[in-house]
């Protein structure tokens, strides 16, 4: 009888032990609260500041025995409430101080007296000194380096958070997990981007506080100088020393735990949602491990024993502590028989499961971001082995590449394909091909640029790149191809010309994120306030990273990244759509746009708009109605013969337009006529002249 009722009292004691988990947050508020504005006896402020102490170094000490952020989680309610506790801690003892310092420097307790004068020896200019020091040290380093961190961490958490969400989706599909093991691996993602997302805002904490100490230190001695010489009539070098070595160890007591709260926040420093309440964080987290309430203790009761140091509060604290270490290590053997047990029997599940496992992570292959797929025969030209220039060609094309458009591409990964023809190459985007053509490594490519004086016995072929008829010959009719005019070019000329016109074609595709954070990055090396001020603060990475992919679109560089980055700070916090600012770009951009399609000084010679067609085009731009079909044929038509007489002039074909226009002719263009450039007239700078060469008309 008495067994079932114990086992039915069991359940009542677990469920009244869950609910002052939970009562501890909120009573810990009413109670820190209560401290600003109910008076404190000294011996409890004692016990209250001693409290402080162990709780900072014990934060520090579970936060350097984390495995993990989320293994804390509750570090920011932490701070939170360590900031608040030295606070209300500050404002009862400043009541205590101007009220009862006239009494002696023990009027606020044997705390404040031990830090003012133990640690200061008594002397208030060296107390000063070493509380402003104290001070700096949190504010401009500590806070400061964590500040940094909590910026860093959040911009890479972010970053990596969809490709973790597209994993996790991957897993499920291939039925590698299950619902319950995906929502809860979701759960863990979005925490941690919460948790670092939000760390750059806590260290607010810990640097308002730094300023509050200083602020409440200067208080206290005027306060103590004004209460003590008027209402108690001490002359003013008594009051000065007495008020100042008070208001020394109370802003020492304080700043101390603040020093060392700090330095935990340099490791974690935010807050992240869990599953669980405060109150079940803080008691479920902070007393957990045995080890550290041990050495807390150890600490604590060290202090404890310095002359002057009140004994029986810190004792007291101490004993708690090893009260609390020696519950947790008996429960400790229990848990991990359990664990052990568990892993048991997860090793024989894993066992009985190995034989029927069909897949691993070790057969995903991932998708390289540029590839090349070479037949048998043109393997000499990628093998270094056999003197194949391949491959040192495309390191000089990337390298030129980023010297040119302003950014690094990926790593070309090559590889051999016995199912192609053995004199094709296949060149692919992220697996998927973009461009395919024939060498042969014993002969030469002799294009026609269109003004040969004859012919040539060989293979007809064209230009893989830009489509110009050409031949392949023999290596003994080379300097003949040349005397008819023809460009002679090698294989290895050939696949290498094929890749670098495919590379800044997809020059946008290939610019990731991961490509745009490494611009940053280098950004910051030169213009540090710059790139922290802009992202993610008020640009995000995703619209930067649109952003730059629009202007390598329209074939604009990005090496300008300084004036890229100017006119994102200047009208981000006003403008969000990444067309627009894309706009905004390019006319910041336009003296270098122009210089890239008409070199030097020289008139610029161009296609320009009918009037007629002109006011159409405006009408269906305000009507947002589009361009009508019969328009839009009429339009494509005379803009592909303008093309051509500009080539046939020897010019660019360069459309320039009004600015309101720009957009809507570039995007509609481009698809069919990509070789097609289209300025406004607002890009380009007024030093340079225009001639309009062609005019397209409204009507064919």
């Amino acid at each position: 009888m008495n067994a079932m009722t114990n086992l039915m009292r069991m359940p009542t004691r677990m469920f009244a032990g869950s609910q002052l988990k939970g009562l501890a947050g909120p009573i810990l508020i009413i109670l820190i609260l209560s401290m600003m504005v109910l008076p404190l006896p000294p011996f409890l402020l004692d016990l209250l500041f001693t409290f402080n102490i162990a709780m900072s170094v014990m934060v520090l000490l579970v936060s350097m025995y984390t495995m993990k952020a989320l293994d804390f989680a509750a570090f920011p309610a932490v701070l939170l409430f360590s900031t608040l506790l030295r606070l209300s801690l500050n404002v009862a003892s400043t009541r205590v101080v101007l009220m009862n310092g006239h009494t002696g420097p023990d009027a606020a307790g044997k705390v404040i007296e031990a830090f003012g004068h133990f640690l200061v020896g008594g002397n208030f200019a060296v107390g000063v000194m070493v509380f402003i020091i104290l001070v700096l040290i949190n504010f401009m380093v500590i806070t400061k380096g964590a500040g940094r961190i909590a910026e860093v961490g959040a911009r890479f958490m972010l970053d990596a958070m969809p490709g973790k969400q597209m994993a996790i989706d991957a897993d499920l599909n291939a039925g590698l997990i299950g619902e319950d093991v995906a929502r809860k691996r979701r759960t863990e993602v979005a925490q941690e981007a919460d948790f670092y997302g939000s760390m750059d805002g806590a260290s607010k904490f810990v640097r308002g506080d730094a300023i509050a100490g200083l602020l409440i230190m200067v208080i206290n001695i005027i306060g103590g100088l004004v209460v003590g010489m008027v209402q108690h009539g001490l002359d003013f070098s008594t009051a000065g020393k007495t008020y100042t070595l008070l208001a020394i160890g109370d802003g020492l007591v304080a700043q101390i735990p603040a020093l060392v709260i700090s330095t935990a926040a340099g490791v974690i420093v935010s807050r992240v949602t869990t599953d669980e309440d405060v109150g079940s964080q803080l008691t479920g987290q902070l007393f957990s491990n045995p080890q550290v309430l041990f050495l807390t203790a150890g600490i604590v009761g060290l202090l404890g024993m310095i002359p002057g140091m009140p004994n029986l509060a810190f004792l007291l604290i101490a004993g708690g502590l090893v009260w609390l270490g020696r519950g947790l290590l008996q429960r400790k053997p229990k848990q991990q028989a359990a664990q052990e047990a568990a892993a048991v029997q997860a090793a024989n599940l894993a066992a009985s499961s190995a034989e029927t496992a069909e897949a691993t992570w070790d057969d995903v292959a991932m998708v390289d971001p540029l590839g090349m797929q070479v037949g048998y025969r043109l393997i000499p030209l990628v093998d270094q082995s056999q003197q194949g220039e391949l491959l040192g060609r495309i390191k000089s094309i990337r390298k030129k590449i980023a010297q040119e458009v302003g950014f690094l591409v990926p790593v070309v990964h090559i590889r051999d394909n016995l199912e192609i023809k053995p004199n094709t190459y296949v060149i692919t985007l992220k697996d998927v091909e973009i461009g395919r053509g024939e060498a042969f490594p014993n002969q030469w490519m002799a294009i026609n640029p269109g003004q040969v004086t004859g012919s040539l016995p060989g293979t007809p072929t064209r230009d893989p790149a830009f489509g110009l008829s050409a031949v392949w010959i023999d290596s003994s009719l080379r300097q003949q191809a040349q005397v008819y005019g023809y460009t002679v070019v090698d294989a290895c000329t050939v696949m290498a010309t094929h890749l670098n016109h495919l590379i800044q074609t997809h020059a946008a595709e290939l610019l990731g994120r991961q490509e745009v954070q490494q611009l940053l990055d280098q950004i910051a090396k030169t213009a540090p306030k710059l790139t922290e001020d802009l992202v993610p603060k008020v640009l995000s990475l995703s619209t930067l990273h649109k952003v730059l992919q629009n202007l390598l679109d329209e074939e604009v560089p990005i090496r300008d990244m300084r004036t890229i980055l100017d006119v994102m700070a200047e009208y981000a916090p006003t403008v969000k759509d990444p067309t627009e600012l894309t706009t905004l770009t390019r006319l910041a951009l336009g003296r270098a746009i122009t210089q890239q399609l008409f070199p030097g000084d020289t008139e610029m010679q161009v296609i320009g708009l009918d009037g007629s067609l002109d006011g159409v085009l405006q009408q269906a731009l305000g009507n947002s109605s589009g361009i009508e079909p019969g328009i839009a044929d009429n339009l494509l038509r005379q803009a592909q013969a303008a093309i051509v007489r500009q080539e046939q002039m020897g010019l660019a074909p360069v459309l320039v337009v009004q600015h309101s226009l720009r957009v809507l002719l570039s995007r509609f263009l481009r698809r069919s006529l990509p070789q097609l450039k289209v300025l406004s007239h607002a890009e380009i700078p007024d030093s340079r002249t225009i001639k309009v060469t062609t005019a397209i008309g409204g009507r064919g």
